[in-house]
């Protein structure tokens, strides 16, 4: 399995039985899997999504946005309890090719990525359960 390292970019090669391990980047160290979302932009985005073979729960959102602020807390909660999906977050203000390519109507929208397809979205605020329960159906569906 490929996992591509949010700090470098860097690609790991990690055998799915070591991925509840915590692996660590070969380059630079730090964790493949953080508990907590990433940050993708414009320049991150393409190599992250088209290497990574964990699915992607993209939350796209904005600094002004009250809904995307209240669901942030919640959304970082969930990531810590997902270590097999990658909590990733895109800031449609600074990263605005990426809003436009998702076609985001409203935010914030959650969007769960196969490498560079899209499985589901959803658009509104969530609160921890049902998020959790939401990637669980997709994921359910998924496999």
């Amino acid at each position: 399995m490929i996992l591509v390292c949010p700090s470098c970019s860097a690609k790991n090669r990690v055998p799915e039985e070591k991925l509840d391990a915590a692996p660590n980047c070969g380059q630079c160290h730090a964790a493949l899997l953080p508990r907590a979302p990433i940050e993708l932009t414009e320049q991150n985005f393409s190599n992250f999504m088209s290497h990574s073979d964990l699915p992607v729960l993209i939350d796209l959102w904005a600094d002004w946005c009250g809904p995307c602020k209240m669901m942030a807390p919640h959304f970082a909660e969930a990531a810590k309890h997902n270590p097999h999906v990658i909590f990733a977050k895109i800031n449609t203000e600074t990263s605005p090719r990426l809003s436009a390519a998702f076609n985001v109507r409203s935010i914030p929208t959650l969007v769960l990525m196969n490498k560079t397809t899209e499985v589901a979205r959803i658009s509104g605020a969530l609160r921890s359960a049902e998020l959790q329960q939401w990637l669980d159906q997709q994921l359910k569906v998924r496999s």
